[in-house]
């Protein structure tokens, strides 16, 4: 697929026929329904699918049928559409922890809606700032962006690549749905596993049949997919498996080791990336933050952010009762969260949204002290943000490639995500008055990622080497090593890690057997279907689950 590697400013369409009235009602009503699906399913099932497959098709056909439309207001109102439902998924991974520890908790509408608009305005700031590096500049790949451009283009084109990209769409999409719903009964395995490793040792050491996954390898490349599996080596292979089995290591600390040196390195990457590429551009970053018409590297004119960041702290220090150090922190970690999610989603496809909250929670829990609630709000602050800047950067990656006017783009996540403030607190706050705060943590709703954040508040399990991984990984970014996704390896399940190398593999194996194939690009139209399939019956399963939720109830 070819890139649009202008920066001229010139795109395909003005502002007005990409940024429409017609298109932000559709996206505003998909952000509506979306929002409200993510949250019901990241409370029951923990996860939140990515929308952007599916909003990208709802907003081609929705717009083409009502009449003349164009690749770049499909691509606007997308955005719009699917910005609410990360932003949920932000909230439901962390605020449900509150209940967990106090089920008796109070918390009222204003004090969620400044947590969740806060993040909401926090991630624009941040997508604004971050987009031209991350997309251009060092133009990561962002496979869901690059598949939803793909759908848009040759679902537009019709042809032979069409027969191929829907044929593949759909028989991932029917796979998806007998695993993980239909008729089948999950009788197909999610799952291909070692249960002696996993028992023994506490490895998920297995792999996930995944058609979404291994095309993000695919698309991603074998590169950063094989750096990616090394680090799941070095953290099942030789931490779990190998330290426990030589008995140097008993279960509980490897484990600890384990996900304190895979969160170092994350965090490690993310330092090493302001130091070698945001503070270099730190003068074409803050001068338009005081400057009426100059945006510099950023989409819009950012004269209003540090405004907009003084009074989002006063916020969270008179609402939310934060200590000012803390919420000075917050805004700054926002910073850094967002900067580590548009690498990870960029790189991988994964944004672990609740785990850079955790991050940031702790810095502020070391630096001043917050505890209690608070703490909670912190990292709910920080996940919506990141949540909302992962979701976007794939929209503007696929911006990048229609020649779409990022600040229409830009326009459209500031309707989505404020819909999905308001729409997911409101979710949030019905289930507490239907249910009580003790539904958290139930079979009903079990809100694992709110969970292990509830758990995560006494700190970091290995201090020492979580230190060393974030030296390590800093230093190794700033040298040129390809280590963006090795902490990603070690920290996360094996098996994901394991779907996506099946996908890097493959791409690596195609360029040398038969790169004709590659040259005509059928294989990224396939790859783009497959994984649209996983993702458009993820959101379908998403919308049951939560017409089913609200009808038991």
């Amino acid at each position: 697929m070819a890139d649009n590697n202008s920066t001229s400013g010139k795109y395909a369409t003005s502002f007005r026929q990409q940024f429409t009235l017609r298109g932000m009602i559709i996206g505003a009503i998909g952000s509506v329904i979306l929002t409200c699906s993510s949250m019901f399913v990241a409370l029951k099932a923990s996860s939140v699918p990515w929308p952007i497959m599916f909003v990208a098709l709802v907003s081609m056909f929705g717009l083409k049928a009502l009449g003349h439309t164009n690749y770049n207001e499909i691509n606007v109102t997308h955005t719009a559409m699917s910005a609410g439902a990360m932003v949920a998924g932000g909230l439901a991974f962390t605020i449900p922890g509150i209940y967990m520890l106090d089920p008796a908790a109070d918390l009222d509408f204003a004090k969620l809606l400044v947590i969740t608009v806060g993040g909401v305005l926090l991630g624009l700031i941040f997508t604004a700032i971050l987009r031209k590096h991350f997309i251009e500049k060092a133009n990561l790949p962002y496979a869901m962006g690059q598949a939803a451009a793909e759908v848009v283009i040759v679902g537009d084109e019709g042809g032979k690549k069409s027969a191929w990209l829907f044929g593949s769409l759909g028989l991932s999409g029917v796979f998806t749905w007998l695993r993980d719903w239909g008729i089948a009964g999950h009788r197909i395995p999610a799952m291909l596993s070692s249960k002696y490793i996993t028992a023994t040792y506490g490895s998920q050491f297995a792999i996930w049949l995944s058609p979404m996954l291994i095309s993000i390898g695919y698309i991603v490349g074998p590169l950063f997919i094989g750096v990616w599996f090394l680090g799941a080596l070095i953290g099942d292979g030789l931490i779990l498996i190998g330290g426990q089995a030589s008995g140097i290591l008993d279960a509980a600390s490897a484990s600890a080791i384990k996900s304190s040196l895979g969160l170092g390195l994350m965090v490690g990457c993310g330092a090493g990336i302001f130091i070698k590429e945001i503070i270099p551009r730190a003068k074409s970053l803050i001068i338009p933050m005081f400057s009426r018409k100059s945006a510099g590297d950023c989409i819009v004119p950012m004269r209003w952010a540090p405004v907009v960041a003084i009074v989002l702290a006063g916020l969270f220090v008179f609402v939310l009762d934060m200590p000012i150090l803390a919420a000075i922190v917050t805004i700054l970690g926002c910073w850094l969260a967002t900067a580590m999610s548009c690498q990870c989603v960029g790189l991988s496809g994964i944004n672990p949204m609740e785990i850079f909250g955790i991050l940031i929670l702790l810095i502020a829990r070391a630096v001043s002290g917050v505890s209690g609630t608070e703490a909670f709000y912190v990292a709910a602050i920080v996940a919506v943000a990141a949540g909302l800047t992962g979701d976007v950067m794939n929209d503007f990656r696929s911006g990048y490639i229609l020649h779409s006017d990022p600040k229409a783009q830009w326009f459209g996540e500031l309707i989505g995500g404020i819909i999905g403030a308001v729409v997911s607190v409101g979710v949030l706050m019905i289930i507490v008055t239907a249910y009580g705060g003790e539904v958290f943590g139930s079979d009903m709703f079990p809100a694992a990622q709110a969970s292990a954040v509830a758990g995560m508040v006494g700190g970091i399990s290995n201090v020492p080497v979580f230190v060393f991984g974030i030296i390590a990984a800093a230093i190794m970014y700033i040298i040129g090593l390809p280590v963006t996704t090795l902490g990603l390896g070690v920290y996360l399940p094996f098996y994901m890690s394991a779907t996506a190398f099946i996908g890097g593999a493959l791409n690596f194996i195609l360029s040398k057997a038969a790169p004709g194939v590659r040259e005509r690009g059928n294989d990224t139209v396939v790859a783009a279907g497959m994984l649209g399939g996983e993702g458009v019956i993820g959101v379908v399963i998403a919308l049951i689950t939560a017409i089913q939720v609200i009808q038991a109830g």
